[in-house]
């Protein structure tokens, strides 16, 4: 089951519905407006596929978590 990221076109409210049926009407949970354009998400992924030999990541290639944020 996706879940869609939607802008309400009357209140500019953003909101996520998980999306079973995609003929179902999507309904601004703010303001009940059923006009919402889709907008294009960003998902996340887990790893990049490369790891160095002793099967760790190589954490220096930057991005969040990979040496470059400064998170930790």
């Amino acid at each position: 089951m996706p879940i869609y990221e939607y802008i309400c076109d009357n209140c500019s409210e953003r909101f996520e519905k998980i999306v079973i049926n995609k003929q179902a009407e999507i309904t601004c949970p703010k303001c009940s407006s059923k006009k919402a354009t889709i907008q294009l998400s960003v998902f996340a992924t887990a790893g990049s596929g490369s790891s160095n030999p002793s099967g760790g990541f190589s954490g220096g290639g930057g991005g969040c978590c990979g040496g470059g944020c400064s998170c930790h």
